[in-house]
């Protein structure tokens, strides 16, 4: 018999947007995981901002490094073009 594969705990929108707009505004550029979680607004289970962390990642809106996390995402659309056509600025 075959077995239906475990669903995994998929974050609600407004978690993942609660996460991405405290790390946007978070005063200095580098923060940790713990830091993270104390300033978050709401309590989050570690595995799910794992989970949200990991999805900001792939869409390059955050980098995760040892030292933690930073906000890289940026919306000037002029950066934007010149980063895609590669001009040097």
């Amino acid at each position: 018999m075959m077995q239906e594969p475990k669903l995994e705990h998929s974050p609600t929108l407004n978690t993942v947007l609660m996460v991405e707009d405290t790390l946007k505004n978070m005063e200095g550029s580098i923060i940790t995981i713990a830091e993270l979680k104390r300033k978050l607004p709401k309590q989050v289970n570690h595995n799910t901002l794992k989970l949200i962390l990991e999805y900001l990642e792939k869409s390059n809106k955050i980098a995760v490094t040892l030292k933690g996390i930073t906000w890289i995402h940026n919306t000037n659309q002029n950066l934007r073009e010149a980063i895609r056509k590669g001009l040097e600025l």
